[in-house]
């Protein structure tokens, strides 16, 4: 931005959150990889026969009506020319971090909420003097200069700055000056603001709160009723007047990996090789984060959709998976019998060692018994040969992916996936 172009910018006075969300990202990527798929429909997601979901889709495929977090069955219904990728999350994890090193780059105020998302806080100083939009500009720049695009909300709040990222994509640069965010906010749908699901909403319309005016203009026991404790903050954020911050926190609280298989699992050979493969994951995640872990947990969804887990603690922590997997089969008797089927596994790890107070396992999970955590041994005895192994695994799949080399375990469920995937952010760190 020219020092010309700069001058016309009407003034910013207080705080300035930037949200920058990166547009249709994983489509994106796929395109840039592939030049023949530019300009047509593609579609990253999870299989349309397996209970896959879209991950996310091109704007070309989004003219068809097709949208993230949609069945694959009824994407592939909406848009059946599509181009159909499961993706290439590796790909995915390495753009992002380049774009996220952009954002870092011209503040270290950045909290990054998935993949494709992170807030910036670049409210101005006396010693940064910049305007804000100048600096969303730049940064839809550096990132067209990658090869892909973003959508940019600058506001006085996260809650503006995330509506006003939504209002024009693709690389829309939508922005809220202070003392306007009232008139913003207020003519918008109530489903428009983070918080308020389809429940919440239906609710809402029964008393005609249609708008985000409406809200914030709604009786206070209602907003109580509808979002509990909340409710006043539901109200705050109407008006624009949150003030929550941008938080940098990379504390890391556990490392987790679920998976949602095509067809239940049924017999206790196929739940083992599944936990075992989820297992190889959350280590190599482990490791990445130099973390060790002394709880380790599984999370189960049956075909009922009901959830429960189990916790178990190590005596001593670890990022070894080849150790902690055989412990993990031995927890299977709590949570299944023949007969039953699960259609969710999910192995978290928790209470790192470097965390001076206990934190919450990331299930929740309610039993806990450090009894049974050595009835287990590792899958090779020896340590030194076990990390030798480790390390040698890990260099592969870093120089040449995560499927370069697989055990005989990980192969029973192959194709068994949905093949959708979340955008956890720490799913890609």
């Amino acid at each position: 931005m020219s020092d010309s172009e700069n001058i016309l910018l009407p003034p910013w006075e207080g705080p300035a959150i930037l949200l920058v969300d990166l547009d249709a990202f994983f489509a994106s990527v796929e395109q840039l990889d592939h030049p023949a798929w530019r300009g047509k429909p593609v579609i990253v997601g999870g299989d349309a026969d397996a209970r896959g979901v879209v991950s996310t889709c091109s704007y070309e495929a989004r003219a068809f009506g097709v949208r993230s977090a949609m069945a694959s069955a009824l994407a592939r219904q909406l848009c059946p020319e599509a181009i159909w990728t499961r993706g290439h999350f590796h790909r995915y994890r390495e753009v992002s971090a380049a774009i996220m090193a952009i954002l870092r780059d011209e503040t270290p105020h950045v909290q990054q909420v998935s993949i494709d998302e992170a807030f910036m806080d670049v409210s101005p100083t006396a010693v940064n003097t910049e305007h804000p939009v100048a600096i969303a500009r730049r940064i839809q720049d550096r990132v067209a200069a990658l090869g892909v695009t973003c959508s940019i909300g600058v506001g006085v709040s996260k809650s503006v700055a995330k509506i006003a990222s939504d209002r024009d994509k693709p690389r829309g640069l939508t922005v809220v000056y202070p003392g306007t965010e009232q008139a913003f906010l207020a003519p918008l749908p109530v489903r428009t603001m983070s918080g308020v699901g389809a429940a919440a909403e239906k609710v809402l319309k029964a008393h005609g709160i249609r708008t985000l005016g409406d809200l914030a203009a709604a009786d206070t026991a209602l907003l109580k009723r509808v979002f509990g404790k909340n409710g006043e903050m539901m109200r705050e954020r109407a008006l624009g007047a949150d003030r929550s911050p941008v938080v940098v926190d990379d504390e890391v609280k556990s490392v987790s990996n679920e998976v949602t298989f095509a067809e239940d699992l049924t017999d206790r050979e196929s739940i083992e090789a599944a936990l075992a493969t989820i297992a190889a994951k959350v280590g190599r995640r482990l490791r990445r984060k130099g973390l060790t872990g002394r709880t380790i947990a599984i999370k189960v969804r049956y075909d009922d959709r009901s959830v429960h887990s189990v916790q178990r603690q190590l005596p001593t922590p670890t990022d070894d998976d080849l150790a902690f997997t055989p412990v993990l089969r031995t927890m299977i008797d709590d949570l299944w019998e023949p007969g039953m089927k699960i259609r969710l596994l999910g192995v978290a790890v928790t209470h790192f060692e470097t965390e001076e107070n206990s934190q919450e396992s990331l299930f929740d999970a309610s039993l806990f018994d450090a009894s049974k955590a050595d009835e287990a041994a590792p899958l090779i005895e020896d340590d030194v040969k076990r990390r030798r192994l480790i390390e040698n695994l890990d260099a592969l799949r870093d120089r040449f992916g995560d499927d370069t080399v697989r055990f005989g375990f990980e192969l029973r469920n192959q194709g068994n996936t949905t093949g959708s995937s979340s955008k956890n952010v720490e799913d890609y760190k």
